[in-house]
């Protein structure tokens, strides 16, 4: 069955729940008026009725394929990451200095729950992508803005968040991606991470992975752990890529609910690289603050498995709605 965007609720949760008119008296949103708010509303509902939503069932029984460290990801899953690139969705809450349409946070909440329940699976990208977004412009150098936040807001690129490895699981003080500081004052990452989402696919240009790793002399458990951003391929000074970085995918993961979504495991320091031996990261930030860093994109997503609750909550009220009125039960 289509699914159908909860207009009404949205609007009703947003005045009168959440406080919509006294958000958009605050400083900055001036120019964000209550109908501005409502046209987007209603075009981010066309959008994903028409565009999103019928990718569901693809990605469920097409799931991503991998060969030999490339995925190609659910057939549709490409056009439609263009189009929400294209519409600027991936910029409505991020700052106008980047790229981003300037909106509160509380006005993309509205599509944020829309498109996960559209399409959850779909939607895992551009939320890890905010994610990344969100890191970079609160701790990222001004180089390291300039270089990345663009084009992750402009939908060229995508991100990633990369914690967990094989020996590791949620314990992050077992860490162990090694990263070894060059002289031009880059770091070379060699480890494995795990269950990546998004960490490969075909969708857009680039990915840049944001990496938990340690360097030699770093101090052990938790208070050891750096960020790096690491790109699948390396970005020169006037934003160009350039060569192959040495991250690959290993192998993919499924998650139940979510088979669209590819959920890798990631090599960083194979050999296979372009660029040597190592991929080329850079270090985001102070050493050994790295876990207080990512602390930024993990609060971000947890905010959107929020949202996921009650998105999938309405994408399963539809369901059932409209089976429970189309079921005949007792004798006519």
């Amino acid at each position: 069955m289509p699914y159908l965007t909860p207009l009404q609720d949205f609007r009703f949760a947003l005045k009168e729940l959440a406080g919509l008119d006294d958000v958009l008296k605050l400083p900055g949103f001036e120019e964000v008026t209550p109908d501005l708010v409502d046209a987007i509303l209603e075009e981010n509902g066309r959008f994903v009725e028409q565009a999103i939503a019928p990718l569901n069932v693809p990605g469920d029984t097409r799931p991503p394929v991998w060969n030999d460290g490339h995925v190609t990801a659910t057939p549709g899953y490409a056009q439609g990451f263009k189009d929400y690139a294209a519409g600027g969705w991936q910029g409505l809450q991020h700052p106008q200095a980047w790229g981003g349409q300037g909106l509160p946070k509380l006005v993309a909440a509205a599509p944020g729950e829309n498109i996960q329940a559209a399409s959850l699976a779909f939607s895992l990208c551009p939320m890890l992508t905010d994610g990344v977004i969100e890191a970079i412009l609160t701790v990222g150098s001004e180089e390291q803005r300039k270089k990345f936040v663009p084009n992750l807001i402009g939908g060229k690129w995508t991100g990633t968040m990369n914690l967990t490895e094989p020996q590791a699981g949620s314990d992050l003080a077992q860490v162990a991606t090694r990263a070894l500081r060059q002289e031009d004052g880059s770091y070379r990452l060699s480890g494995q991470k795990i269950f990546i989402t998004y960490g490969e696919h075909d969708l857009a240009e680039n990915i840049i992975h944001l990496v938990l790793a340690r360097t030699p002399d770093a101090p052990p458990g938790v208070k050891g752990i750096s960020l790096f951003i690491v790109p699948k391929f390396l970005v020169g000074a006037d934003g160009a890529l350039g060569a192959r970085n040495d991250v690959w995918c290993a192998s993919l993961e499924h998650k139940l609910g979510i088979h669209g979504s590819p959920t890798a495991v990631l090599l960083y320091g194979s050999g296979k690289g372009e660029a040597g031996e190592g991929a080329v990261g850079y270090l985001v930030g102070e050493l050994n603050r790295g876990l207080e860093y990512m602390f930024i994109m993990m609060n971000a997503a947890r905010y959107s498995v929020g949202q996921q609750g009650i998105g999938v909550s309405e994408r399963a009220y539809q369901h059932a709605l409209a089976y429970a009125r189309e079921r005949v039960q007792g004798r006519a």
